[in-house]
């Protein structure tokens, strides 16, 4: 496979060297992260409340100081899908203060062929 020679090209080329089957669809984890408190639970419940279907959690992070929101979608990890999912969690980050941090996915998810390899396979901005 062939991906584009950028940060999100390498990611999946990365996850594909690894024996990830990017034809199935993935939970894919998009990391958005807020300096404030308030504007990061705005924006939380506001995608929960919206018609994306995914999971969202926020958490403190220590290590960045910031309040990151995880959103989880279930998606096929296309490379021009997963452009235009992070372009559009980016303005909708920007609505509340925030921007995007990247993504990354679980190696193993159910169904996969990795046994139990629970690493986090992380893009370059991403800090988990």
């Amino acid at each position: 496979m062939q991906f584009p020679d950028d940060d999100n090209g390498k990611m999946l080329a990365a996850m594909a060297e690894s024996g990830i089957d990017l034809s199935k669809e993935l939970d894919i984890d998009f990391f958005i992260v807020f300096d404030d408190q308030r504007d990061a639970e705005s924006a939380l419940a506001e995608i929960l409340a919206s018609e994306l279907d995914c999971e969202a959690e926020l958490n403190l992070n220590d290590d960045l100081g910031k309040w990151e929101m995880i959103v989880t979608l279930k998606m096929i990890p296309e490379y021009a899908a997963v452009v235009e999912q992070e372009t559009e969690l980016h303005l909708f980050a920007e609505e509340f203060g925030g921007m995007s941090d990247g993504w990354g996915v679980m190696q193993h998810q159910e169904g996969d062929d990795l046994g139990e390899d629970h690493d986090h396979e992380c893009g370059d901005h991403c800090h988990h």
